[in-house]
């Protein structure tokens, strides 16, 4: 941004005087003046945004416009950001949003240049995102993943492949509606989310202008915008992203490499000195030359990657993506009547017992993969193999499996085969969805993680490492799943009776019996 007069050129006082009068408000003390004042600072903690819900309205005349025409809104319920929404509208180019940015944060800025850059005063300040280049490239990792997730491939798949998965069919619901409201409540807390990461990186930024995003996205409302124009943008954005991230992610590689290059050259200098060895030893110069060698890659990959970009570039960018990955999970999630769908099913209509509400997904997780190992090796299991499964086992579980065991009869009536058959149909759909449970509890992590994935978020294709909630425990049905363990533990109980019967030990106890019944 190259210097400009505090008076700025004729065009530009058009544009600032337009822009003026769109808002002819926004200087005016109000209550939400004040309490803008008040949280100055950037807190955004304090009121926690959250992504959508609730009915759809048009934008209020109170809201901000942009400086030039917009397409006029939709006429119809199904086309605004829901009460107390988190995000609403999506601009389409960068000016619009500088536009919409500074009117809505009250921002002091009097000049706007043509090429979308932001002018504070004489000078424009701009921080270097330096070390803080692998949060940002964690960030854009997850932005990128939550967009891909939203693609016309995905969409399919989530609603043609994991809807009528036999998990989610028997342990979640069958109902559709009520699974694309628990998809669109997941989506909108991953977008809740990424955005959080936005705001914490926009209140870092050195010019003012980026501070407190959580008021920017509080009051974007949803307008007709281009979305093919909207989308192009978008996708450019998380496309350059991503290149950096990726060049990010190598930096961290070469970070580490460097660093042990250098312990191996301090080590063998010590070495060299406590024996009074020549410090240009040939062993000391080649190790000295690869040190030389990996900093020169290290700053090459420095000036490539996002450790060299302002942050201030990265915001506005970031900023642009979770307006259009709003404005599309609002679309895609409608129903028939393009209304949006149930906006927090985890409140209104998903029953209490979910086991990712009560913090028991990855218990049941270990449960289910305890009984599969044992079932796979029956022959070969340690001695307190069956006081763990045991003692794990949930109360509801405990209680009902005395009176199973008693109920099922001599253990003749069913044979081994058939046993091991019937325990196989249940295991083969359960043990997928116990493994991506604790799959995804092993969380996201945080530079590591990411870094290690390569450049498998760049790919157009749906990923196995990108797993959904619907695809694991989190909102099965507690008592569905206890049954489903419950029916697997007795079985196991009556394929250990079985086994010990052929081998004519009648009177031998079972997997699970005294004392631990």
């Amino acid at each position: 941004m190259g210097g400009v007069c505090s008076g700025g050129t004729p065009k530009q006082k058009r544009e600032q005087v337009a822009v003026s009068r769109s808002v002819p408000n926004l200087h005016t003390p109000s209550k939400e003046a004040s309490l803008a004042s008040e949280s100055k600072g950037g807190d955004y903690t304090k009121t926690p945004p959250k992504f959508g819900s609730g009915e759809v309205g048009r934008p209020s005349s109170r809201d901000v416009k942009p400086s030039k025409p917009s397409t006029p809104p939709r006429e119809g319920p199904g086309k605004a950001a829901g009460k107390g929404s988190f995000l609403g509208r999506a601009g389409t180019m960068s000016l619009d949003r500088a536009v919409d940015v500074l009117d809505t944060l009250g921002s002091s800025v009097s000049n706007l240049n043509p090429s979308g850059g932001f002018i504070s005063g004489i000078t424009s300040r701009v921080s270097k995102i330096s070390i803080l280049a692998f949060e940002v490239a964690n960030t854009i990792v997850k932005g990128s993943n939550l967009l891909q997730s939203l693609s016309e491939e995905n969409i399919q798949f989530l609603k043609e492949g994991i809807f009528q998965s036999r998990g989610v069919q028997i342990l979640v619901s069958s109902d559709t509606k009520e699974l694309l409201s628990i998809a669109a409540s997941d989506k909108r807390e991953e977008l809740d989310i990424f955005a959080r990461e936005v705001i914490r990186f926009g209140n870092l930024c050195k010019d003012p202008q980026w501070h407190n995003l959580d008021r920017f996205f509080s009051r974007l409302d949803m307008e007709d915008w281009e979305q093919k124009q909207l989308k192009v943008a978008a996708e450019t954005r998380i496309q350059e992203l991503s290149s950096l991230a990726q060049y990010t992610s190598e930096l961290y590689h070469e970070l580490h490499n460097l660093d042990r290059f250098e312990q191996d050259y301090k080590q063998k200098l010590e070495e060299a000195e406590s024996l009074n060895l020549p410090r240009k030893g040939e062993s000391l110069t080649m190790l000295l030359t690869e040190v030389k060698r990996q900093k020169k890659l290290v700053r090459s990959l420095k000036n490539k990657s996002l450790w060299s970009k302002s942050l201030e570039e990265i915001i506005a960018k970031l900023v642009e993506i979770v307006s259009y990955i709003y404005q599309e999970i609002s679309d895609i999630f409608r129903d028939n009547d393009n209304k949006l769908v149930t906006n927090n099913p985890k409140e209104e209509n998903l029953p209490p017992q979910r086991l990712g509400l009560m913090g028991l997904a990855l218990h049941y997780a270990n449960i289910i993969n305890l009984i599969n190992t044992i079932a796979s090796r029956p022959a070969y299991l340690p001695p307190n193999i069956r006081d763990t499964l045991y003692h794990g086992l949930p109360l509801y579980v405990k209680n009902a499996l005395r009176g199973c065991l008693q109920a099922n009869g001599s253990p003749e009536e069913l044979s081994i085969p058939k046993l091991k058959a019937e325990m196989e149909k249940t295991l083969k759909w359960l043990v997928p969805v116990a493994a991506n449970t604790t799959k995804i509890h092993q969380g996201f992590g945080w530079v590591g993680e990411w870094a290690n994935m390569g450049n498998e978020f760049e790919n157009g294709k749906p990923s196995s490492t990108n797993l959904i909630r619907l695809q694991t425990l989190y909102h099965a049905d507690k008592q569905k799943t206890d049954l489903c363990i419950l029916q697997l533990v007795t079985w196991l109980h009556r394929l250990f009776s079985l086994m010990r019967h052929q081998d004519e030990h009648d009177e031998a106890p079972g997997f699970l019996s005294e004392p631990n019944l």
